[in-house]
């Protein structure tokens, strides 16, 4: 323990726990990536079904939502990684028998690889709207259409409940 000047060591242990956050922020980074990832794929899903009206076909095995998944079990597996690598060099410095290691860069890249050879699919993949559905070109809400009134002129006749108003401003 005394091997190592106490300023070096202060440093060697801030360095440590920079190096910790990294880890952290990204393990932040992909649970969050992976939380809209796979909220975007609902979203998307929700907004075919009523722009089509029919239930989109759905991949079970690729498919945003169990990639967002994978994001999100990643993003825990990383900062597990990482506290348990933070506590090894803590150890270490602390013994004055730091040795690094590449493993954890060689896992995570691996990991990160493997993330990435699955979005492929999902990004070559493109859902077609059918042709003999029709997509308006405004979105309208229910409400407007109910509260607009009808205004059916037919032989000179109003058939609405806004006669008595219409009229007055004629």
């Amino acid at each position: 323990m005394d091997k190592i000047p106490k300023i070096d060591r202060q440093r060697e242990h801030q360095a440590n726990e920079r190096t910790f956050l990294a880890w952290l922020r990204t393990s932040i980074a992909l649970i969050s990536f992976g939380i809209a990832i796979a909220r975007f794929g609902i979203f998307l899903r929700q907004l075919n079904l009523s722009i089509t009206q029919q239930e989109p076909h759905v991949n079970p095995l690729s498919n945003s939502e169990n990639l967002g998944l994978a994001l999100v079990i990643s993003g825990i597996f990383t900062i597990v990684l990482a506290a348990w690598r933070y506590n090894q060099v803590f150890w270490q410095i602390e013994q004055g028998d730091y040795r690094p290691t590449r493993l954890i860069v060689w896992i995570m890249t691996g990991v990160v690889i493997i993330l990435g050879v699955f979005c492929i699919p999902l990004i070559l993949w493109r859902d077609k709207i059918p042709s003999h559905y029709s997509v308006p070109t405004q979105p309208q809400s229910r409400n407007l259409q109910r509260s607009t009134p009808n205004l059916n002129v037919k032989n000179g006749t109003i058939t609405t409940l806004y006669k008595q108003i219409f009229l007055f401003f004629k």
